[in-house]
C-alpha cells in the first residue's frame, strides 16, 4: 500500500508547455449567458440585490449624517482588529502548509478550462502522444470527477484547475474515460489482451516509472466519480471502461480493494444495467487477479445480499433473484473455495433451526424471516448448479434436514407461503442430485389443513405468495386460500411425479398420494376445488396403467441397477407421454396465474396510495342569529336516523333530555322557513342532546 501510493490524491505536477488559454471574467460571463447558464442567472440576482441594498443605504447615509460617522468608526475598529490579529498567522500558517506538503503553487493553478483548449489538447494528445498534455487532462479529469466535493486543503484547492461549463465537463469525462486505457498502453508498449503478469514485470522497467502517476491518477479519479455520480447510466458507461483497464489494478492493490467495495455496493443497490455492469468488474476481479480478491469477492457479495434481502416486495424481488443468481455464478468459479462458505452458513442455519425447534422465540423469528429465507434459497441454487462438477453430498444432507425442519417448524395454514418454498426447494434438490426424497406427505398436509369451510363471499384483490411468508389472519376462512391451496398441492406434486413419471418403481411410489388425493376428492364439497384434484388423479392413474404394462414385459430382475435406471427412458426423452404433456400444462397455467396476479397488486398497491392522498372530511360550520359560528362533524346528524343500522348490539340507554327524535332532526333540516327560526332550532336540539 505504500509502494503504490495510496495516500496521494490523484493530482500531477504539470510543465510549462501545458498552456491554458486565458479567459476573462467577461467572456465568461457572456458565454453563461449566451447559452442561458443558470450559475450566470443566480449571479444576475444577487448583483441586483446587493444593487437595490447599496442604493437603501446610500439614501440611509444622505438622510441621516450621524449614522455615516457611526458606520465609519465601527468599521476602522473591526479593520484594524483583523489586521493584528490576523495577518501574521495567515502568512505564518500558508508557509508552513506549503514547505510541509513539498507542493509549490503551480503556474497554472486555478486557470480555467475552455473548451477549445480542451479540443486543442485532446488532438495534441491522439496523434502526437505529448505526456505533458496528458498531465494536463487528467488534471482536468480529476477536477471534474471530484466536482463539487473538493477537498478545503491548498494543495488541492488552488492547484486545481476550473472548468470553464457543461460542455467542457463532459467532453473531460467522455474523453478521458474512451481515450486513456489506449494511450496508456501505447505509452507502455502493451497490447490490448495482456494479463496480469504483464504488469507486474513493466513495474521495474524505465516506461512504467514515467506512466505510473498518469495511470494511478485516472483510476483514482474514476473510483472517486464512481463515489460521487448518482446518474445510473453515467455509472454504468464508467465501469464498462474501467472494466477494459482492469488489468491495471494489478499495480495498485489499495485501489483495487476501494474498486471491490464499489462495484459490491452499486451491485447490490443498483438496478438493471448498472447491476450487470457491477458484476461484471466483480467476476473479472475474482477470476484474474488470485485468491486473495477471489476470497474478497466472496465474501462481500456474501455480505451484500444478506444485508440487501431484509426486505422482499414485488418491486425488488427481480432484483434480488437477480443478485442471488449472479452470486451462485461468482461461487462456481472455484468450487473449492465457496464451499467452505457454504458449508459454514448451513451449520449456521442448523444452529438457529435447533433453537427455534426449542421454542426460542428469538430463533422463531430469525427462521421466519426473508434472511433466512433467502439464504436457503441460495444454496439449494448452488447446489442445483454445481452438483454434477463437484462432489455436495456434504452439503446435500444438511440442507434437506434444515428445509425439513423449517417445514414441520411452521406447519399452520398461515404459513402457506412458507411451505410451499420448502416443498419446493426439495423438488429442486431432488432434480439436481436425481435423488429420491419424499416430499409428496408433506404437499399433501396442505390439504388437510385447507380443508376448512370457506366463505361464500370472495375476498376484494388477491395476495402475491411470492412476496410474503404469512398469510393474513382474514385470507384463511376465505374461499381464495382454499383454491390457492389446492392449486399450489397440484403444481407440488406435478413437479414430483415427473421426475419419476418414467421410473419402473412409479406405481409403488404414487400408490399413497393417490389414496389420500381420493379422500380430499370425496370430503371436498366445492367443484372449483374438485376439479383440479380429479384430473390429477386420473393423469397420475394412467401414468401407473402405462409403467405397469411396460414392467411386465421386461426380462430383467430387480437386482440388475443399470437395467432398472435405463427403463423407459427413451420414452422420456420424446417428450411425448400424456403425462408430460399434463404437467407442461399445469406450469403453463401456474405462470399466467402469478402474472395475473402481480397484476392485481400492483393496481391494489396504487390504489391505496391514492386513498391515502384523499383529505380528511372537513367540518360543517352554521352561523346562529346572534353571528357566533358553530361547528360540528358532519356525521353527527347522519348517525340518528341510521339507527337501524345498529340492532342487536348493545347501547346504553340515553339520559333524559327534551325528546331529541330522529323525526325532529328531520324536521329541521327539511325546514324552508325563516333561517333565524331555523337556526334557533338546531341551537336548541344541540342543548338538548348534550
Amino acid at each position: 500500500m505504500v509502494e503504490d501510493g495510496s495516500e496521494s490524491d490523484g493530482y500531477l505536477s504539470e510543465d510549462s508547455s501545458c498552456l491554458y488559454a486565458s479567459v476573462s471574467k467577461t467572456e465568461l460571463q457572456s458565454e453563461d449567458a449566451g447559452k442561458g447558464s443558470e450559475l450566470s442567472i443566480q449571479n444576475q440576482t444577487i448583483l441586483s440585490e446587493l444593487l437595490a441594498k447599496k442604493k437603501r443605504l446610500e439614501a440611509l447615509k444622505q438622510k441621516d449624517p450621524h449614522f455615516v460617522i457611526f458606520l465609519q468608526e465601527k468599521i476602522k475598529g473591526l479593520e484594524s482588529l483583523d489586521n493584528d490579529n490576523m495577518s501574521d498567522e495567515d502568512e505564518a500558517s500558508n508557509h508552513d502548509l506549503q514547505s510541509f506538503n513539498g507542493v509549490a503553487p503551480s503556474p497554472n493553478a486555478g486557470k480555467v478550462l475552455s473548451s477549445s483548449t480542451l479540443k486543442s489538447w485532446c488532438q495534441l494528445v491522439k496523434e502526437q502522444q505529448n505526456l505533458s498534455i496528458l498531465r494536463g487532462l487528467l488534471n482536468a479529469y480529476r477536477s471534474a470527477c471530484h466536482y463539487g466535493a473538493e477537498s478545503t486543503e491548498s494543495n488541492t484547492s488552488v492547484s486545481s484547475p476550473v472548468i470553464q461549463n457543461k460542455e467542457t465537463f463532459c467532453t473531460i469525462l467522455m474523453f478521458m474515460l474512451s481515450e486513456s486505457d489506449q494511450l496508456f498502453r501505447v505509452f507502455l508498449g502493451i497490447s490490448s489482451d495482456c494479463k496480469k503478469q504483464t504488469i507486474l514485470e513493466l513495474k521495474s522497467s524505465s516506461k512504467w516509472e514515467s506512466v505510473k502517476p498518469m495511470v494511478k491518477s485516472f483510476l483514482t479519479s474514476t473510483l472517486s466519480l464512481l463515489n460521487q455520480f448518482t446518474d445510473a447510466d453515467m455509472l454504468a458507461y464508467s465501469l464498462k471502461r474501467l472494466r477494459v483497464s482492469l488489468v491495471f489494478f494489478a499495480a495498485f492493490p489499495s485501489l483495487q480493494s476501494k474498486l471491490t467495495e464499489v462495484a459490491v455496493h452499486l451491485w447490490a443497490t443498483g438496478g438493471g444495467n448498472l447491476s450487470s455492469c457491477s458484476f461484471n468488474v466483480l467476476r473479472d476481479l475474482a477470476s484474474h487477479f488470485g485468491h486473495d480478491s477471489y476470497d474478497k469477492c466472496l465474501k462481500k457479495t456474501y455480505k451484500a445480499i444478506i444485508s440487501r434481502c431484509k426486505v422482499v416486495d414485488p418491486s425488488n424481488l427481480n432484483h434480488i433473484e437477480y443478485i442471488i443468481n449472479s452470486f451462485v455464478e461468482l461461487c462456481s468459479i472455484d468450487l473449492q473455495k465457496s464451499i467452505k462458505v457454504a458449508l459454514a452458513s448451513a451449520q449456521k442455519l442448523a444452529v438457529i433451526l435447533k433453537l427455534g425447534l426449542q421454542t426460542k422465540e428469538e430463533a422463531l423469528k430469525k427462521i421466519c424471516s426473508w434472511e433466512y429465507v433467502l439464504c436457503i434459497d441460495l444454496w439449494v441454487k448452488y447446489v442445483s448448479v454445481n452438483f454434477k462438477d463437484c462432489d455436495l453430498h456434504g452439503l446435500l444432507y444438511p440442507l434437506i434436514q434444515v428445509i425439513n425442519g423449517v417445514a414441520k417448524l411452521f406447519a399452520g395454514p398461515k404459513y402457506l407461503p412458507l411451505r410451499v418454498k420448502c416443498i419446493h426447494w426439495l423438488n429442486q434438490l431432488s432434480t439436481a442430485s436425481e435423488i429420491f426424497i419424499p416430499v409428496s406427505s408433506l404437499a399433501l398436509d396442505l390439504l388437510e389443513s385447507s380443508n376448512a369451510q370457506g366463505d361464500e363471499k370472495r375476498r376484494k384483490g388477491s395476495i402475491n405468495l411470492s412476496t410474503i411468508l404469512m398469510l393474513p389472519k382474514y385470507w384463511l376462512k376465505s374461499s381464495e386460500f382454499q383454491e390457492e391451496s389446492v392449486s399450489a398441492v397440484v403444481e407440488l406434486l406435478c413437479s414430483h411425479f415427473i421426475q419419476w413419471s418414467h421410473h419402473i418403481s412409479f406405481p409403488e411410489l404414487a400408490t399413497v398420494p393417490i389414496i389420500r388425493l381420493k379422500q380430499f376428492y370425496e370430503k371436498s364439497a366445492t367443484e372449483s376445488l374438485r376439479r383440479p384434484v380429479k384430473r390429477l388423479i386420473d393423469q397420475v392413474e394412467k401414468n401407473m396403467e402405462f409403467v405397469q404394462r411396460k414392467r411386465e414385459d421386461v426380462s430383467f430382475s430387480p437386482i440388475d441397477q443399470g437395467s432398472a435406471d435405463s427403463f423407459l427412458q427413451s420414452e422420456k426423452r420424446d417428450d411425448k407421454s400424456p403425462f408430460i404433456q399434463y404437467y407442461k400444462s399445469i406450469m403453463l397455467n401456474a405462470m399466467t396465474r402469478k402474472l395475473s396476479t402481480k397484476d392485481h397488486t400492483n393496481v391494489a398497491n396504487q390504489n391505496n396510495s391514492k386513498e391515502k392522498k384523499q383529505k380528511p372530511p372537513q367540518k360543517s360550520e352554521d352561523v346562529s342569529v346572534d353571528g357566533v359560528k358553530e361547528t360540528a362533524k358532519t356525521d353527527e346528524l347522519s348517525s340518528v336516523p341510521n339507527q337501524n343500522k345498529l340492532k342487536g348490539k348493545k347501547r346504553k340507554a340515553p339520559q333524559k333530555s327534551g325528546g331529541a327524535s330522529a323525526d325532529s332532526v328531520k324536521e329541521i333540516v327539511k325546514t324552508n322557513g325563516n333561517p333565524s327560526t331555523k337556526s334557533r332550532k338546531v341551537v336548541k336540539k344541540k342543548k338538548q342532546r348534550t
